[in-house]
């Protein structure tokens, strides 16, 4: 393989390219005008860097600054209820508020009761709203038995409708399941 290169450069005949007589100076020229071209310019972004640390700063401060807590002295006004005038009543409210909301959760509504269910809703709605007047005039009139025992009394009222409802919703049950015998044979 050596010989091979050997030949082939024997044979290689040098071309004499001769420069122009200004080449020098045209390169020069085209070097002069590459060095000193004036690049574009970069954005300096260093103001705005300087900036985010200035706001960074401020909020650091302000979210650490020490401040003296000035506790403003506030009236607690303290609703009275029924339970909050002593034991014993608090224990009857308790006791009638879940009595009053287990039976509304044992209630089935279907499309025969439905509308006997509505009303006596209704009539219980109306005794609540009864119930937190009752409570504001115990606030602004202070403790007394009268309001004590139309609060116990409004209490009593709503759990008896409940009940008497669910005896209608058995009796319609009965009603409905004997016409189905009936019917049947």
């Amino acid at each position: 393989m050596q010989q091979d290169i050997r030949d082939s450069v024997k044979d290689f005949k040098e071309n004499k390219i001769e420069l122009s007589a200004n080449h020098f100076n045209k390169f020069e020229a085209l070097l002069e005008k590459e060095l000193h071209q004036q690049k574009p310019k970069k954005k300096n972004f260093k103001w705005l860097s300087i900036a985010a640390s200035v706001v960074l700063l401020i909020s650091l401060g302000v979210k650490f600054y020490p401040t003296e807590n000035i506790e403003i002295p506030v009236k607690e006004v303290k609703e009275i209820s029924l339970g909050s005038v002593s034991p014993e009543f608090e224990t009857i409210e308790k006791y009638y508020k879940n009595s009053i909301s287990l039976e509304i959760s044992q209630l089935e509504m279907t499309d025969g009761n439905k509308e006997i269910i509505d009303n006596y809703l209704i009539k219980i709605t109306e005794l609540t709203e009864e119930y937190k007047s009752l409570t504001l005039e115990l606030n602004e009139n202070g403790v007394n038995d009268a309001t004590i025992d139309a609060l116990i009394r409004n209490l009593q009222l709503r759990l008896q409708l409940l009940k008497r409802l669910k005896k209608q919703l058995k009796q319609l049950k009965n009603l409905n399941k004997t016409q189905n015998e009936t019917q049947i044979i």
